[in-house]
């Protein structure tokens, strides 16, 4: 359904003060080109200034009347088809600015004329018309808006130029054209086509085919550049001439309407087969062809006009460009404009069509009018239509599919857009006597009126004013050969803001009584601020202050329709606000009625409330909106109170009330969150027999659970940074296992990082950021027992391993009794192992730790005795204790253990801790280790003790005990090979009896 909203986007207008009737006009880039018609053959060149004003810059004869004209931006160029002798064409003018210097000399050449280097000084002063011969006759033409190439065409196919830049010196550089494609097209006659950024779209009278010209290794090899013509047909779409003889004089065979998108448009009958023109070089770029899109129309049965007068016109490709491109009169920056978006509009008499042409071809809108139109301009902002009475304005989707390609936060609890499906809308309806054509110009719109005598009595009526007096006293100005029957007006259109303003204004009378339509309406109003700023002048723009005030007020307006209203897209609401940059307080302002207590509301306010209290907003409210959400939850939400109440932002509440509030819902929908926030809420009091009884009402596992369901009461984040609450360092104190407990169910539950965890301890016990308070090893001992991520896993170790050295090491206690002894742990935790016999015995011998020390090292030895710890990377932890004593030899063992180097544990056992030896051989020399006892072993005892003799009784004691052992292991023979030569036979013999006792049993 199409709206009307009689606003006002025309401002005032003029009259350009043409000397000729203009047949065909365009515009550059601040300049107006009017053709005159056949009788002149000349072209006028007028310098639009502010308010529309023009100014003539001169005039230059063109060959014959001109039929078509167009315009590049890049490269400045004008290209005519133009009439004589009953033959048609193709000219390009280049430098024409030289004639508002006074300057009349012109030079004419052919395409790809070498520039000598004499003619360097008069190029310079002299406009260049360039000669484009074709081998048929042109049909018509455009200009590339991005690079300026020329696309032109023809019966049975399209050429295409592309614009060169020819350095002659170094202060000339010239302009010239090089035919590089032909697109061969059987039966297709052209009669309009639009080019921009590589696609091409033609119309025929009731043909729509739109095209894309690549680069074989863009698209790989799936498509060939030279596409054999397609065999297949249309099915159904009309009649086939071996099955129908029928008179054509008496009937009239129209085709189905058909509509193709994508790779089934090679069904359409329309074979293209490319043929390349440039010369080859490495530079040549092989091109193929990607269909994009092909609609058949049938003629308009409508009794608005007859069938033969239906004809597409007006077919546009409309460029977006990224926002912030630059965009200045220096081609070379120009160029530099990314595309965004690409659009493609066409029309029929009483229907367009609006299609984003990208990765997809997606039809965007479809636009009805009153009445026949003549023809239709496109913008990114409008759709502009004249009509035999009237210049028509609607509004376009453009700026809302572009953003969802720049964007890809759109449409989510971060940003958002009004939809592509929103109803068109028509903002006005402006009378004109006689429209005959138009083109657009900034924030101009040139029209093109002819009227009839009869119109003429009519014009001068009252009732039948134009917009500004203005343009009637300028009227009167003009001489008496412009008077009669037409006139070329400017008309501009009024500013994105001026026009803005208006909308919203206009919206309100929809406030009560319509909500879509006011939704509707300022949702056109966000589009055409959000079109004004994706405008590549945007950046220098006037209004470039004025226009982001304007967008981030049109996003405050919608978020206040979607909190109001009850409407399906509520949650819409969120995305609106915070791109408006309101904060909590001030949407609460504009939204809550101070005394109302009536008031209700709607479940976008609310869904907006709890979002922004939910997340991490550091934002603080005051004691009154604090109090006012509280009461707003409550009658509205309040299974989310307990939630809400946790929020910083709600720091200033009123603690009392907040209970209050509490206990009237428990009865009815009771939690563990609603009793923890109770006991918030009672400390805030200083209420600790309160707190006490709600505490106690669950056991504290369940406790831990319920701050799993609700972190923030026990860490807040502002800016990024884990800050502890109240409740927290409460908890410190008074119950830091249940603190610790909660801790490690926040990690597991993905709702704290490990180092977000290291901060929050340090935090919490007012540590510096080089010391680990006691209660962070806690959590770190506790995480072990119930972690199961392996690299978070051997993160921990490591950095229990690293805490106990550093504190054996520096002989530091910890300053607060550990929740876990080393006990707790071997029993609770996997990765603490039971410690080693030998590991005792070491210990025994050496000087005995002191008490408190001896828990630090207790867990070191019982992680080392585990197989959890990754020693390799554990070594430069444990290199502090290498030299301590009994306590570094032990640690040396084990790790030489884990390593798998028991030959070099073995001496450093007998080197440092001989009473070990054996109680190690004993525990870690089995199986296929088993053999160390007599290879490695009893050598070693053997040759010390006969360096040492009778003065080392521990290795004497630790000989015979090996000897044991090796006697029961081995066979007689071997055990006797085994012995010394110079030993005692009287130390040997009991060992050999038992022996050869062994084997007699045996």
């Amino acid at each position: 359904m199409v709206r009307l909203y009689n606003l006002h986007p025309f401002g005032s207008q003029r009259v350009v003060p043409c000397k000729q009737e203009p047949a065909h006009f365009c515009c550059g880039r601040d300049v107006l080109f009017v053709a005159s018609t056949a009788a002149s053959c000349r072209v006028e060149v007028f310098a639009v200034r502010d308010q529309g004003r023009c100014e003539p810059l001169g005039s230059f004869a063109t060959l014959g009347p001109v039929l078509r004209m167009a315009h590049s931006q890049a490269g400045d160029y004008l290209v005519t088809i133009e009439e004589k002798s009953r033959a048609t064409f193709l000219r390009a003018y280049t430098n024409w600015r030289c004639m508002s210097a006074g300057s009349s000399r012109v030079c004419v050449r052919m395409l790809g004329h070498k520039m000598e280097e004499s003619y360097s000084e008069t190029l310079k002063e002299q406009m260049s018309i360039v000669e484009m011969p074709l081998s048929d006759p042109p049909l018509c033409i455009s200009c590339c808006p991005v690079t300026g190439d020329l696309l032109v065409g023809c019966k049975n196919k399209v050429v295409l130029f592309c614009l060169k830049y020819l350095v002659v010196n170094q202060s000339l550089t010239v302009l010239d054209f090089e035919r590089s494609l032909i697109l061969h097209m059987d039966n297709v006659t052209p009669a309009e086509v639009a080019f921009c950024a590589r696609h091409i779209a033609i119309t025929t009278e009731l043909d729509v085919l739109i095209l894309k010209l690549v680069q074989q290794s863009e698209e790989g090899t799936e498509q060939r550049a030279l596409e054999k013509p397609v065999s297949q047909g249309l099915k159904d779409e009309g009649p086939s001439k071996d099955n129908l003889q029928l008179d054509l004089d008496e009937f009239i065979i129209c085709q189905k309407p058909v509509e193709l998108r994508g790779e089934e448009c090679k069904l359409c009958e329309v074979p293209i087969t490319l043929e390349s023109t440039e010369l080859p070089t490495e530079d040549t770029k092989c091109f193929q062809v990607q269909y994009l899109l092909f609609r058949r129309f049938t003629p308009d049965q409508s009794p608005f006009g007859f069938c033969e007068e239906t004809k597409l016109h007006s077919v546009q490709l409309l460029p977006v460009y990224q926002t912030g491109s630059s965009v200045t009169a220096n081609e070379e920056t120009e160029n530099k404009r990314e595309l965004l978006s690409l659009f493609c509009f066409f029309s029929l008499p009483h229907v367009g069509y609006l299609y984003s042409v990208g990765s997809s071809v997606e039809l965007i809108s479809t636009y009805q009018y009153s009445e026949r139109s003549e023809q239709a301009v496109l913008t990114p902002q409008f759709l502009h239509v004249i009509t035999s009475e009237n210049l028509q304005c609607f509004t376009v989707r453009c700026s809302a599919a572009a953003a969802r390609d720049e964007d890809p936060y759109i449409d989510t609890t971060e940003k958002a857009c009004p939809p592509l499906a929103l109803d068109v809308c028509t903002l006005r309806m402006q009378l004109f006597i006689g429209p005959r054509a138009l083109c657009h110009f900034k924030n101009h719109i040139i029209l093109l009126t002819k009227a009839v005598t009869e119109d003429i009595t009519e014009r001068r009526k009252p009732a039948r004013r134009m917009l500004s007096r203005k343009a009637e006293s300028i009227k009167s100005r003009t001489n008496s050969e412009s008077e009669p029957g037409w006139n070329l007006y400017i008309i501009n259109t009024v500013s994105t803001v001026q026009l803005y303003r208006e909308m919203v204004d206009y919206s309100r009378t929809y406030e009560n009584v319509k909500t879509e339509s006011c939704i509707h309406l300022l949702s056109e109003a966000h589009l055409l601020v959000r079109a004004a700023i994706m405008d590549p002048c945007f950046l220098k723009s006037d209004e470039k202050e004025e226009l982001l005030r304007a967008f981030k007020e049109s996003c405050a307006f919608l978020g206040d329709c979607y909190s109001r209203f009850d409407t399906k897209d509520y949650h819409l609401a969120l995305p609106y606000y915070r791109m408006s940059g309101l904060s909590m307080t001030e949407v609460l302002k504009r939204l809550v009625s101070e005394g109302d207590e009536m008031q209700t509301y709607e479940k976008g306010f609310i869904f907006y409330l709890s979002h922004s209290l939910n997340e991490d907003l550091n934002e603080e409210l005051s004691k009154e909106s604090a109090n006012k959400v509280l009461q707003i939850f409550h009658l509205a939400d309040p299974g989310q109170l307990p939630h809400i109440l946790c929020s910083p932002c709600m720091r200033n509440v009123c603690p009392l009330t907040a209970v209050q509030c509490l206990q009237k819902i428990e009865k009815t929908m009771p939690s563990v969150v609603l009793t923890l926030a109770k006991a918030f809420m009672a400390l805030k009091m200083g209420d600790l027999t309160m707190y006490e009884r709600e505490m106690d009402s669950y056991k504290e596992t369940v406790l831990a659970c319920g701050f799993v369901g609700q972190p923030k009461l026990l860490l807040q984040r502002k800016e990024g940074i884990v800050t502890p609450t109240e409740f927290a360092l409460h908890l410190k104190e008074l119950q830091p296992g249940l603190l610790v407990a909660a801790t490690v169910a926040l990690h597991e539950n993905s709702k704290i990082e490990l180092e977000e965890a290291d901060t929050f301890f340090k935090m919490l016990c007012s540590t510096s950021e080089n010391t680990v308070p006691q209660l962070l090893v806690d959590f770190w001992e506790a995480l072990l027992v119930v972690c199961s991520q392996e690299e978070v896993l051997q993160e921990l170790l490591l950095r229990v391993t690293s805490q106990y050295v550093w504190r054996i090491s520096k002989q530091q206690l910890p300053e607060t009794e550990p929740l876990k002894t080393a006990e707790d742990l071997v029993n609770s935790c996997e990765h603490y192992g039971l410690i080693f016999p030998w590991v005792t015995s070491i210990m025994a011998v050496g000087s005995p730790a002191g008490k408190d020390g001896h828990e630090d090292l207790s867990k070191l030895q019982s992680l080392l005795c585990s197989q959890s710890l990754n020693i390799a990377s554990a070594l430069p932890v444990l290199e502090p204790l290498a030299e301590a004593g009994s306590i570094g030899l032990a640690v040396r063992v084990l790790c030489s253990t884990r390593l798998g180097k028991h030959e070099e544990a073995l001496d450093q056992l007998l080197q440092g801790c001989p009473e070990a030896a054996v109680l190690y051989a004993q525990h870690e020399l089995k199986d296929d280790r088993r053999a160390l006892w007599w290879n490695k072993l009893l050598p070693e005892l053997c040759r010390r003790a006969r360096l040492l003799g009778p003065e080392c009784p521990v290795l004497i004691s630790a000989l015979k005990e090996t000897l044991s052992v090796v006697a029961t292991e081995l066979e007689l023979r071997d055990f006797l090979s085994l012995l010394p030569e110079d030993g005692a036979a009287a130390f040997f013999l009991p060992h050999l009896l038992h022996c050869s006792q062994r084997k007699l049993l045996t």
